[in-house]
């Protein structure tokens, strides 16, 4: 079987949650007997194909961005001529052009959405976009969530329920790098081995100002990895309230990233919009065995960390909760390990690779059958 896979951005041009998702479900999949072909747009100006594990990647330089939504006439016809040769396509929501594309090359193979967030910050864009989008969403013949609450809190997935099914994130940690003593060592050195950790792309939906608040008067180290649209405000956040237990770590390799991990006593994850609609590095930590720390906003995240079972669940926005969560994992060791060897075991019965990818093999057989 051949499937399309058709995004915005690819790894390794982009780094965030569905761009890995993407990068795992090809690998998983692909083991399974799928040929998967991923289709995206790249700021690269030479348009490319790249032979990655488990699939090919193809590039079309993108010409535009505007409100977030990355533009390119050249990927019609690109996406036109793989369409052809694929047996279903897949899908990754949301990006407007991508349902411009398909009612443009008027596809007519079997079609699945996997739909990873609304829309919730441009809200005057989504009130133009709303009539393509449910005509988009009415169109296809399949519609994965990736979490049970983010399938009951969605009023958009609500008018499809009939098609949509549960299939949540997986990741694989065969597929992250060991690293070696001399790296392990060499972090531990710098940031000691108890200390919070936060990973990712520094979005305004991550909460992170939250997390600099709570973090005034407290003297636990707390490690922020990641770079991203908000990192220059956030240390000038972190000058301003003169925070000297904050590392910026900015971006830095998956196998630092790795040892880094292994190293932390537990993962934040402050997110506090619905923007934030699952969380794969707050699941990176259940992988690792850590406690968590994140916020209720009716997403994923509460899907992966259950409360006060894998972690600690705090409202959103709230600086004083997620101090006061942080503050009784810190001084309550032995809670906090009992919780990270619950994440870890909630890790592998429900967020493998290899479960999400059997998941999605038995939905592309089910809509290629159907269609």
């Amino acid at each position: 079987m051949n499937v399309l896979h058709f995004y915005k951005t690819s790894m390794p041009d982009s780094t965030g949650g569905v761009e890995q998702v993407i990068d795992q479900l090809a690998r998983g999949t692909s083991a399974l007997g799928v040929r998967n072909t991923v289709l995206a747009l790249s700021p690269d100006p030479v348009a490319a194909v790249v032979e990655r594990e488990g699939y090919a990647l193809h590039r079309v330089q993108r010409a535009a961005q505007v409100a977030s939504t990355d533009l390119s006439l050249a990927v019609f016809r690109r996406f036109a001529a793989l369409a052809r040769e694929a047996d279903l396509i897949h899908y990754h929501f949301p990006w407007p052009l991508m349902d411009a594309v398909h009612f443009a090359t008027r596809i007519r193979k079997p079609t699945l959405l996997t739909y990873h967030s609304d829309i919730v910050r441009q809200r005057m864009l989504a009130r133009f976009y709303a009539p393509l989008m449910r005509r988009f969403l009415g169109a296809v013949d399949g519609i994965a969530a990736t979490s049970p609450n983010y399938l009951a809190g969605s009023e958009v997935l609500a008018r499809y329920r009939e098609k949509v099914r549960v299939i949540p994130i997986g990741i694989a940690k065969a597929t992250y790098p060991e690293p070696s003593p001399e790296r392990l060592a060499a972090w531990r050195a710098r940031l000691g081995d108890r200390f919070f950790l936060f990973v990712g792309v520094l979005r305004y939906y991550k909460g992170l100002h939250i997390l600099l608040d709570a973090a005034q008067g407290c003297d636990y180290p707390i490690v922020i990895l990641g770079a991203g649209p908000t990192e220059q405000a956030l240390k000038a956040q972190a000058r301003r309230l003169r925070l000297r237990n904050v590392q910026f770590l900015g971006y830095l390799p998956d196998e630092d990233k790795v040892a880094i991990l292994a190293l932390c006593f537990a993962v934040l994850f402050p997110s506090h919009l619905r923007s934030e609609a699952f969380g794969v590095s707050l699941l990176e930590g259940a992988m690792f065995g850590k406690p968590l720390i994140s916020s209720e906003i009716g997403t994923g995240t509460s899907f992966i960390n259950a409360a006060d079972l894998t972690g600690l669940v705090v409202p959103p926005g709230a600086p004083a909760a997620l101090r006061g969560a942080m503050d009784r994992l810190w001084h309550d060791p032995a809670l906090a390990a009992a919780m990270g060897r619950h994440a870890q075991a909630r890790y592998q019965a429900h967020f493998t690779a290899e479960q999400m990818s059997a998941s999605y093999v038995r939905f592309y057989r089910e809509l290629v059958s159907a269609t």
